[in-house]
């Protein structure tokens, strides 16, 4: 499921910004980019996002603005530079090289710039996880308000298919009368009315029709659709179980159109698919 939200929080010293984003996956995939000085925190936040995100391609990022701009500045060891430059100048003189580029050289030996930025406080790594909660509310909250429109759209389109199946139910009066005289035109056509064997003929139409018959389907079909409103509308997170309420529903609407035998119910059936297919495409975006 898409979604997106930003949330800041700051005290005296510093303000951490916190931008989630994330398209529709199957799974959790989670790409967190933030500053070296809280690299400490990432298996924190990656396991914050696994349990409050749960799904999507979710790409969070994080920046800090600091009060005091030098507060976490690198320090360079002077008498250490010093050192060094020395050192470099005389085995220079030594060598009778020119000095113009010993003092960058110098800068770069080990040790002389050490970075400040090793780790953050704990009053500091607070102020980090507030940013992040904040924007992992406004985030959920964007999804709450997709989700809502999704399940409008998701409840509307299984009624479509409820009204579809009274609509077979409405057409499918005649279809075993017209089965049976069918049936019964095509042996008077093949062997002749006179050798036809009646009740053999009953028998045998009895056994066909049973294997025509729709009402099973038509039941589970409709307990299907009544099924999935309800999980749509429960707490609980479930999008799996949509999905595999609506598989099964699938499989009722082929059977009702490979046992239909009558071109009113399978066009009818056509449009059932149409609907089912528009739902399984949203329930990739259900949680």
């Amino acid at each position: 499921m898409t979604g997106y939200g930003v949330g800041t929080f700051e005290n005296e010293n510093v303000k951490y910004t916190v931008e989630i984003k994330s398209l529709n996956s199957k799974f959790l995939e989670l790409s967190i980019r933030l500053p070296k000085i809280v690299s400490d925190k990432e298996l924190t936040l990656r396991g914050e996002c696994t349990k409050l995100i749960e799904r999507g391609k979710v790409n969070v990022l994080i920046s800090s603005e600091y009060t005091d701009h030098t507060a976490k500045a690198s320090s360079i060891n002077a008498e250490l530079l010093k050192k060094y430059f020395e050192q470099l100048k005389q085995i220079a003189a030594e060598l009778g090289d020119n000095t113009t580029s010993l003092f960058s050289l110098a800068l770069n030996m080990p040790e002389v710039i050490s970075s400040n930025d090793d780790e953050i406080d704990e009053e500091e790594g607070k102020v980090l996880m507030k940013a992040f909660h904040n924007a992992v509310d406004k985030f959920n909250t964007f999804r709450a308000d997709e989700g809502n429109i999704l399940k409008g759209d998701l409840e509307k389109r299984v009624m479509f298919i409820l009204d579809y199946l009274t609509e077979v139910e409405s057409v499918e009066g005649d279809r075993i009368p017209l089965i049976r005289e069918r049936l019964n035109q095509y042996m008077e056509s093949a062997v002749g009315k006179e050798n036809i064997d009646k009740n053999r003929f009953e028998q045998e139409i009895v056994f066909y029709i049973d294997k025509l018959d729709i009402t099973e389907e038509k039941v589970r079909l409709r307990s299907h659709c009544n099924y999935f409103i309800e999980a749509l509308n429960s707490a609980d997170s479930n999008g799996k179980k949509l999905g595999f309420i609506s598989q099964e529903m699938g499989r009722e609407i082929n059977t009702l159109g490979s046992k239909a035998n009558n071109a009113d119910i399978q066009q009818i059936v056509v449009r059932m698919k149409e609907e089912l297919e528009k739902i399984k495409e949203q329930l990739l975006n259900v949680l």
